[in-house]
């Protein structure tokens, strides 16, 4: 599962030359995103940008964005939770779990 990386935002780097973008596409195991739009440290363009190579190769990878939702949003803890999200993106995470045998 990814849950999302500041340096998603910025591109390749000289010890990271091959960013994730640019295999998303040749990709042989499943991966799970789950963002908020409203997340300041992952802009939505760059949570879109992969979400174009996932859905054209074959790994069965799924981006779920939440409206609204802010970075930390599963975390009651702070004033950024969202229940109705959190409890959405929590269940999605148990049921590809078990769909892809780990639970």
């Amino acid at each position: 599962m990814v849950w999302g990386s500041r340096r998603a935002a910025g591109g390749s780097k000289e010890m990271t030359p091959i960013h994730p973008i640019d295999i998303a596409e040749s990709l042989n195991v499943p991966v799970l995103g789950l963002y908020g739009e409203a997340d300041e440290g992952i802009p939505t363009d760059t949570v879109e940008r992969m979400r174009i190579p996932l859905d054209n190769g074959a790994s069965g990878s799924q981006i779920v964005s939440y409206t609204d939702a802010p970075h930390g949003f599963h975390a009651d803890y702070r004033s950024t939770y969202r229940k109705e999200h959190a409890e959405d993106a929590w269940n999605r995470f148990v049921e590809w779990l078990k769909k892809h045998g780990v639970a």
